[in-house]
């Protein structure tokens, strides 16, 4: 994914590092919206929320998820 900020800088994710992104088709993906402070991207569709500030600190989902009992 490749992300275009204010300053110019373009930053490259992997779709790797967001799993419901990674299994969305590209049409999904491409259904976002920027939050109204420019600091969050937001996809309803796929209820996926994504910081620029985690972006750039190199974080990627960090959605908690627990395994099902065996």
């Amino acid at each position: 994914m490749w992300v275009e900020l204010a300053d110019g800088r373009t930053l490259g994710v992997p779709l790797a590092w967001f799993p419901r992104l990674l299994n969305a088709s590209a049409e999904q993906r491409q259904r976002y919206r920027i939050s109204a402070t420019g600091s969050g991207l937001h996809w309803d569709d796929l209820d996926e929320d994504i910081s620029v500030p985690a972006l750039l600190a190199g974080h990627g989902d960090m959605t908690v998820r627990t395994r099902p009992a065996a």
